[in-house]
Parts: C-alpha cells; structure tokens; sequence
C-alpha cells in the first residue's frame, strides 16, 4: 500500500467543481478505489466470531485483493492522467479505513494486542489531524520518505498475521508481528518527520507573511 503523500507531494488541493463530475467520479483508478472500500465490511464479516482456518484465509486473500487495488489504481492515475482530487481524498482514506478494519478484527482473535493497535491508528488519526490544520492554512508539506515503507512493512505484516497454515502457524504469527513492530517505528520516524516540516513550513510562511 502506498501512502497518501505518495499520490501528492502537497497535503493541502483545492477541490473544484468538474472534480465532482460523472468523468472524474467514475474512472478506473476511483473504480478501483471503490472496490476496496466495498471489500472491508466483507472482511469485516468474514472474521466476525466464530472463526476458523477458512475465515482467515478467505480474508487474506481478500486483504490480497485490496492491495492490488490499491497499487493498480496509483499506476493507473498516473499512467492514464487521471488523477483527480477525489482520488487524492478516497485512496489514503480506503488505507487507512482497509488497516485499521482488519488489525481491530485481529484483536479479539489474539493476533495482534489492542494497545498496539491503539498506537498505529492514534498515529494516523494525529497525522491526518496535522494535514487538516496544515491544508487550512495552505501550508506546503513534503512527502515523508519513510511513509511508503511504513506502509509496504504494515501490508507485509497484516498479510502474515491473516494467513492461517496451522503447521507454520507460530512462525507467521512471530513474522507477521515482527513486520508489524516495524512498521510502528518508521510509522512514528516518518511523524516526527511530518512534525518537523510542518513546524519549518509554518515558520516560512511566517517570515514571508512579514
């Protein structure tokens, strides 16, 4: 999965009236977009107790599915010229709604501890709190490098914790958390980066402004 700084190098886009027409709307990449967001309350189902070996695998595979979406859809905006403001909301927001939906399913079953969980959503939630405060003031935010790796690191452990072989089961639930604890370090690395250059683009607007 990408990050949304990935889709823009700015956090702040200036929704226009033709963003909200039928050809924006309804074009591939949105498709695709779309599409994952239907999958997650199927997943969201899918692991509803009781569940069983089956349950995880439909669900990873699911999980698979979504993610190809997601790296279709940026390839597709790209390579086709439609990317459209609406894609630029929709798809960091199907990222993040897709993660969180299936590490909270995750907790109940003891595959992935709630305070963690805790710490990878209250991330997400302060970091789109940072954008919504820099986007009203028009500041300009560059892309955090490590915000893609978060999210492939975050992918690869999801997957892991979904897959279900009972043989090697131990040693995917260890791999997967493993990912995950990864995924919670560059997560906070590439905050802090968010942090240092909104404080630096906020004191460049400052001096300009005066």
């Amino acid at each position: 999965m990408k990050d949304c700084t990935n889709t823009s190098n700015r956090v702040a886009f200036v929704m226009k009236a033709n963003d909200f027409s039928r050809q924006h709307l309804i074009n591939l990449p949105n498709i695709l977009t779309y599409l994952r967001m239907a999958i997650i309350p199927v997943i969201i189902v899918v692991l509803l107790a009781p569940v069983s070996t089956r349950s995880f695998n439909i669900a990873f595979l699911l999980f698979v599915l979504a993610t190809i979406t997601d790296y279709l859809d940026g390839i597709l905006a790209r390579s086709w010229n439609l990317v459209t403001s609406v894609g630029k909301l929709l798809d960091p927001l199907a990222d993040k709604l897709l993660t969180s939906a299936v590490l909270i399913m995750l907790i109940p079953v003891e595959r992935v501890p709630a305070w963690l969980v805790f710490l990878i959503i209250g991330r997400e939630l302060t970091i789109t709190g940072l954008r919504s405060i820099a986007a009203s003031q028009g500041l300009i935010i560059k892309a955090s490098r490590m915000g893609k790796n978060k999210m492939i690191s975050q992918t690869i452990a999801i997957a892991l914790l979904l897959l279900t072989i009972p043989h090697v089961q131990g040693f995917l639930h260890g791999l997967g958390l493993f990912f995950l604890w990864v995924s919670v370090i560059l997560s906070f690395w590439s905050a802090m980066e968010y942090f240092v250059n909104f404080y630096r683009e906020a004191k460049r607007h400052s001096q300009q402004a005066t």
